[in-house]
């Protein structure tokens, strides 16, 4: 499926999030944003884990979080959730529970991708509930950001 403009909007504000998570927190710079079936945002986040000293704080669990607490529901049905790096498997098995309807991710990761990449956790037969996934959107974006960071926390040029 080709990208909307209202994903291209969503996954620019989720960048915009993943940049404050770094300036802001000096956190991993990835942002997530929940939009409802309605297509009005639920909730967002962006990775709180350094900073809270919680290994569950990623910008998806964040996201989902404030929605599920909003909604007074953890099922999120037939939301879109978009993220700039791709969901790893604690994340993704959150959207599987949560029965997110789909999720657009920016930049893959090739080290521990569950939508797709190293697992496919999503799309996995066995679950009951499988979750739509679209990855790529503003990657070269979301990877350039990545990349830098982490450049600099290991002190090489950029």
């Amino acid at each position: 499926m080709l990208p909307t403009d209202i994903d291209q909007h969503w996954m620019m504000h989720a960048l915009g999030l993943a940049g404050r998570a770094e300036r802001e927190f000096d956190e991993v710079p990835v942002g997530a944003v929940l939009v409802g079936p309605d297509g009005v945002m639920l909730a967002e986040g962006m990775n709180r884990n350094i900073g809270d000293h919680d290994p569950t704080a990623h910008a998806e669990i964040v996201a989902m979080r404030q929605a599920g607490q909003g909604l007074g529901n953890h099922r999120l049905l037939g939301c879109t959730l978009y993220v700039t790096l791709e969901p790893c498997a604690m994340c993704a098995m959150a959207m599987v529970h949560a029965r997110i309807g789909r999720v657009v991710f920016a930049a893959s990761d090739p080290k521990t991708g569950a939508a797709g990449s190293v697992f496919d956790l999503l799309g996995d037969p066995r679950h009951n509930h499988r979750v739509q996934v679209e990855g790529g959107l503003l990657a070269a974006e979301a990877s350039e950001r990545l990349t830098a960071y982490f450049r600099r926390k290991r002190g090489k040029p950029g």
